[in-house]
C-alpha cells in the first residue's frame, strides 16, 4: 500500500542588515511525497514574499555630504534623530507626508520633495475610504482588467494615514503648516565647491495629475453609490485642488551653514529576489511570472506583490483569494508530479 501526504512548512522569518538595508524574508514550503516500493521521491512548491530592501535612496545618497544626517524611513524612529536645521523629505506617499507633518511640528523647516503620488482622502461622504473601494468592487479589480498592468504594478501607494480622528494629511495640509513642496530629485551635483540638491520642474504637473485621478475616483463612487437605493452616506464632496508654489525651488543646498541639515528618505520599498539563483527573472531583473506562478521553473509561486492577480493583492486581506487560486494552481502541479512519480514505478 502507498501512502501520500501532504506538508506545509513556516519557514522563519528572515531579517539581514547589509549595507544599509533590511532584508527581510518568508518562504513557505509545501512538500507533496508519495511512498512508491520501497524509495520516496518529493516534490515542492515555494510560496515566497522575496526580500525587501529601501529603493531608490541609493541612487543619490552617495553624493550626500558627510555633515549632512541622512536617513531612510526603515530606521527613522522619531525627529530627536534629526540634527537641529532644515530637513528635506524624499517622497510624497504616505510615510513622506507623515514625517513631514511630524518634524515639522518640533519647529524644523521641512522641505518635501514631491514626485508622483496618489492622492486620496481618509474619508469621503462619511466613509472610510477603503470602504468606497471594497463595496465598489475596485479592490476585486483582476489584472484583466487593466490595460497596462507593468504601469498598473507601479503606481506608487496612496496617501492614506491612520489617525485616530480619521482626519486627512495632504499636500494642502502641509502647505497650511508652513511645509515646503518642491519638484522629485533629480540630480545631487557640485557647483563651486557647493553641494547642490536639484529638483524637477514638473511639481505643478504632477499634482494636477493627482487631482485629475482623484477627482474621476470619487466621480465613480458618487455614481455607484446613486444606484443605491437604501445607501446611507453622507452628501458628495469637493476638495481643492492642490495649492502649488508659482516657481517651485529648483536647487537646494546640501549641508554649510544656511543648507539642509538631514535628508529623510521615504522612497519605500521594492522586493529583491536575487537570493533566487534560477532563470527566473526578465532583462530588467524583474521575477516573471503569470498572476504568481513563477516562469522558467516549475513549482514556484509567489504571493504578496503589487497587483498580482488583484487590485488589492498586496494588502492583507487580499491575499486569501490569490492564495486560494494558486493553491488549486499548486494541488494540479501536484497531481501531475504524482502521475509521472507513479508512471516510473
Amino acid at each position: 500500500m502507498q501512502d501520500s501526504y501532504l506538508h506545509i512548512q513556516l519557514k522563519p522569518v528572515r531579517g539581514v542588515k547589509k549595507k544599509g538595508r533590511v532584508n527581510l524574508t518568508f518562504r513557505y514550503i509545501v512538500n507533496h511525497s508519495r511512498c512508491c516500493r520501497e524509495s520516496q521521491k518529493s516534490h515542492a512548491a515555494n510560496f515566497d514574499g522575496g526580500e525587501l530592501f529601501p529603493c531608490n535612496a541609493s541612487t543619490f545618497s552617495d553624493g550626500v555630504p558627510e555633515d549632512v544626517f541622512q536617513v531612510h524611513s526603515l530606521e527613522y524612529k522619531n525627529p530627536d534623530q534629526l540634527p537641529e536645521g532644515r530637513v528635506l523629505v524624499v517622497g510624497a506617499s504616505a510615510t513622506g507626508l507623515q514625517l513631514s507633518d511630524e518634524i515639522h511640528l518640533t519647529g524644523r523647516p521641512v522641505t518635501l520633495s514631491v514626485g508622483e503620488h496618489v492622492r486620496m482622502p481618509r474619508t469621503y461622504r462619511n466613509r472610510d475610504i477603503q470602504w468606497w473601494m471594497n463595496v465598489t468592487g475596485l479592490l476585486d479589480d483582476t489584472i484583466d482588467a487593466v490595460d497596462d498592468l507593468v504601469r498598473a504594478r507601479n503606481i506608487p501607494s496612496p496617501q492614506l494615514i491612520g489617525t485616530t480622528d480619521l482626519s486627512t494629511i495632504d499636500l494642502n495640509c502641509l502647505t497650511d503648516r508652513g511645509v515646503e513642496l518642491v519638484g522629485r530629485i533629480a540630480a545631487i551635483q557640485e557647483r563651486d565647491g557647493t553641494t547642490i540638491a536639484q529638483f524637477s520642474g514638473s511639481l505643478g504637473n504632477v499634482c494636477r495629475l493627482a487631482d485629475l485621478k482623484l477627482n474621476r475616483l470619487l466621480k465613480s463612487f458618487d455614481e455607484w453609490a446613486d444606484l443605491q437605493s437604501t445607501l446611507e452616506v453622507g452628501d458628495p464632496q469637493v476638495f481643492e485642488s492642490t495649492a502649488v508654489p508659482e516657481k517651485p525651488e529648483l536647487d537646494k543646498n546640501l549641508g554649510g551653514k544656511e543648507g539642509i541639515k538631514s535628508v529623510v528618505w521615504a522612497t519605500g520599498y521594492k522586493p529583491d529576489f536575487q537570493f533566487l539563483k534560477l532563470p527566473v527573472f526578465d532583462r530588467k531583473q524583474r521575477l516573471n511570472h503569470e498572476g504568481g506562478v513563477v516562469s522558467g521553473v516549475s513549482g514556484m509561486y509567489v504571493l504578496g506583490l503589487t497587483f498580482l492577480r488583484r487590485r488589492k493583492s498586496s494588502f492583507i486581506h487580499g491575499a486569501e483569494e490569490d492564495a486560494r487560486e494558486l493553491v488549486e494552481h499548486l494541488e494540479s502541479f501536484l497531481r501531475d508530479s504524482r502521475t509521472i512519480t507513479d508512471s516510473t514505478c
